[in-house]
C-alpha cells in the first residue's frame, strides 16, 4: 500500500510538471508573437482597437446579392455540412468520455436448466431463475479518466473551431468567385463594346476605301483590329461560364445560366476599419488557430492519460438481484455480490512506457504544428495588408492611365480627320485605351480580392 502511495505521489508530480511545461510552451508561443508591425518596421501608431474583422460578414459584404448567395452557400455547401456532422460526432464522443467517469449499470435476466448424473446415480435437475443488476465503477485512481475527458472536450472544441474556420473559408471563397465573375462579365462587356466600336470603324474604313479616299492598307488594318477583338469573346464567355459554375458549386447547387442580377456594390467606409498593423488578439479571433490550440490541449491530455495507464486500475463491482430455482418464491431469495479488483500488468515488456513516449512525441508534433500555424497566420496578415495597399495604389494608377488613354483617342481622331495623323496611330491609341480599360477592371478585381483575403486573414467571416 505504501508503495502505491509513493507511486501515486510521483505520478502527480510528473503530471504537474508535464502540465506546467505544456502551459509554458503554449504561453511562450503566445507571448513571442509581435504586437503590431507593417512592412517590417514600427509605425509608431497605437494598436488598432477596431478592424474590419470586427464587422459581421453581412456588414462587410454590403452587396445584397452577394449576401443572399452566401446564405444559400452556408445552408447547402456540402463541405460545410460535413464539418457540421463532424462536430456532432465529436460531441457524441465527448459524451462517451464523460460517461466513462460514472458507474455502469446493467441488467441480467437468465433462466438455466441443468441436469447432472454422477457415477450412474439418479439424475438431478437444477433449474435456476436469475434477475440481477450488475453495477461496476472504475475508480479514477490515477486521473486517467479525467485526462480522457479533457482530451475528448478539447477535440470536440477543435471540431467546433474547424467548423467556424470552414465557414470563414467558404465565405471568402464565395466572395472571391463572385467578384471574379463580376470582373469577367465586366471584361466581356468591355470587349463587346470595343467590338462594336471596331465594327463602326471597319464600316467607315470600307466606305472610304471603296470611295477611293484611303488605301486598302487602312481597310485591312481595320479588319485586323475587328477580328482580333472578336477572337477574345469565345474564350471570355467560356471563362464566365466556368466561374459561374464554380460559384454555384460553392452554393451547393447545379449549374445554371444565370445567378442573379448584380452590380458592383462593395464596402462602405471601409478605410476607417483597416488595421494599421497586425491586431494583438489575432490568436483569439482566428478559429483555425484556436482549433490548433485545442488539439495541443488534447495531445497534452493524451500524455497524462498514457502515463496514468502505466499503473494498475481499480474496479469496484456490486450486483444485487434475485436467484431461485422456482418462480413461486423468487422475490424471497435476494442475491448480492460485491467485488473489488485491481488489474495491472507485471511485465508488459515496455509496451505502456513506449505508448507514453509516443504520446509525448505526438504532443511535440502538435506543438510544432501550432507554432507553425501561428507564424503562418501573422505572416498571412502582414502580406495581406501590404497586398491590399499596393493593389489599391495600382487601381488609382490604372484609372489615371485609362483617363489619359481616352483623351489620347479623342485627340488622335481629331488629328486623323484633320489629315495630320496616320490611321495606324489612331489604331494604336484605341489599343492603348482598350488595354487601359481591361487594366482598370483587373486592378479593381485585384483590390477587392486583396481586401477579401485581408478580411479572412484577420479572422473575419465566421
Amino acid at each position: 500500500m505504501i508503495k502505491h502511495l509513493i507511486a501515486a505521489a510521483a505520478l502527480l508530480i510528473a503530471l504537474l510538471a508535464t502540465g506546467c511545461s505544456g502551459t509554458k510552451n503554449l504561453s511562450q508561443a503566445r507571448t513571442d508573437m509581435p504586437g503590431s508591425f507593417v512592412e517590417g518596421f514600427d509605425t509608431g501608431l497605437e494598436q488598432d482597437t477596431l478592424s474590419i474583422a470586427d464587422l459581421k460578414w453581412w456588414e462587410f459584404y454590403a452587396d445584397s446579392t452577394l449576401a443572399s448567395i452566401m446564405r444559400i452557400a452556408l445552408d447547402n455547401n456540402r463541405d460545410l455540412l460535413k464539418a457540421a456532422a463532424k462536430v456532432e460526432q465529436m460531441r457524441a464522443l465527448y459524451g462517451v468520455s464523460k460517461a466513462d467517469l460514472l458507474p455502469k449499470v446493467g441488467l441480467d435476466m437468465a433462466y438455466s436448466y441443468e441436469t447432472n448424473k454422477y457415477d450412474g446415480g439418479p439424475t438431478s435437475k437444477d433449474p435456476e431463475h436469475d434477475l440481477k443488476l450488475p453495477i461496476t465503477w472504475e475508480v479514477n485512481l490515477w486521473g486517467s479518466l479525467f485526462h480522457a475527458k479533457n482530451a475528448g472536450k478539447a477535440r470536440f472544441m477543435a471540431s467546433v473551431e474547424d467548423y467556424r474556420a470552414m465557414r470563414m473559408t467558404l465565405i471568402a471563397e464565395v466572395a472571391t468567385a463572385y467578384f471574379k465573375l463580376l470582373s469577367l462579365e465586366s471584361e466581356l462587356a468591355i470587349v463587346r463594346q470595343t467590338l462594336q466600336t471596331r465594327e463602326e470603324a471597319l464600316n467607315q474604313a470600307r466606305i472610304r476605301f471603296e470611295g477611293g479616299v484611303t488605301s486598302e492598307t487602312v481597310y485591312q488594318q481595320a479588319v485586323v483590329e475587328y477580328s482580333s477583338t472578336a477572337s477574345l469573346i469565345p474564350g471570355l464567355e467560356l471563362r464566365v461560364t466556368a466561374m459561374r459554375n464554380s460559384l454555384t458549386t460553392l452554393m451547393g447547387q447545379y449549374p445554371r445560366d444565370e445567378v442573379e442580377n448584380r452590380d458592383y456594390v462593395f464596402f462602405t467606409d471601409i478605410t476607417s476599419h483597416l488595421p494599421a498593423g497586425i491586431p494583438s488578439d489575432l490568436l483569439k479571433r482566428r478559429p483555425d488557430l484556436r482549433a490548433a490550440e485545442r488539439r495541443l490541449q488534447a495531445a497534452m491530455a493524451d500524455v497524462g492519460m498514457t502515463y496514468a495507464d502505466r499503473f494498475p486500475s481499480l474496479t469496484i463491482g456490486f450486483t444485487p438481484g434475485f436467484e431461485n430455482d422456482g418462480l413461486a418464491n423468487f422475490f424471497k431469495s435476494p442475491f448480492t455480490y460485491t467485488v473489488g479488483r485491481i488489474a495491472g500488468s507485471i511485465f508488459d515488456f515496455g509496451r505502456k512506457k513506449r505508448k507514453y513516449e509516443a504520446a509525448i512525441a505526438v504532443y511535440d508534433q502538435t506543438r510544432y504544428d501550432y507554432e507553425k500555424a501561428v507564424i503562418g497566420a501573422f505572416t498571412e496578415v502582414n502580406t495581406s495588408i501590404i497586398a491590399y495597399n499596393r493593389y489599391r495604389e495600382n487601381f488609382y494608377v490604372k484609372s489615371d492611365l485609362r483617363d489619359a488613354a481616352a483623351k489620347y483617342v479623342q485627340l488622335a481622331w481629331l488629328q486623323y480627320r484633320g489629315g495630320t495623323l496616320n490611321y495606324i496611330d489612331v489604331l494604336d491609341a484605341q489599343r492603348r485605351y482598350f488595354d487601359a480599360q481591361i487594366g482598370v477592371n483587373n486592378a479593381l478585381r485585384d483590390e477587392y480580392l486583396a481586401l477579401i483575403n485581408l478580411y479572412k486573414a484577420l479572422g473575419g467571416g465566421w
